[in-house]
């Protein structure tokens, strides 16, 4: 057994749920543009960047709810426009959540077609304000 501190860093895979999986489908494969994988009857899987993005229709009860997938975009205006111009709508526009010294963390949130949340997040330089 090692003494070394115990933390999780690497997102494997996550599970969103939602109520029909072929809907789903096209929606982050057709709308968001994340590569599809492979499909199983009620499940999907896409690769984001390295995490498998696991869409289901619940079995169980302790499987369905909301999820929050927040996706790293390196210019947050362009992305936002980009699926604007594939007809998706934002709950709001790319704005600061965080702000440190040197960084900027911005976001802008919209939901897919099960009311679970997708943010795009970029992380920029502080805007020099003078």
């Amino acid at each position: 057994m090692t003494n070394a501190p115990f933390g999780l860093h690497t997102i494997g895979q996550i599970l969103v749920p939602v109520t029909d999986v072929e809907r789903a489908t096209a929606f982050y494969r057709d709308q968001l543009g994340i590569p599809f994988l492979f499909a199983f009857p009620g499940m999907a899987f896409f690769d984001a960047d390295g995490v498998r993005l696991y869409l289901s229709e619940p079995e169980e009860a302790g499987f369905d709810g909301r999820a929050t997938i927040y996706f790293r975009v390196p210019d947050i205006a362009a992305a936002v426009a980009a699926l604007e111009e594939r007809g998706l709508t934002f709950a709001d526009q790319p704005h600061v959540v965080h702000r440190d010294g040197s960084t900027e963390l911005w976001m802008a949130f919209l939901k897919d077609p099960d009311q679970n949340n997708i943010a795009l997040m970029s992380e920029v330089p502080a805007a020099s304000h003078g």
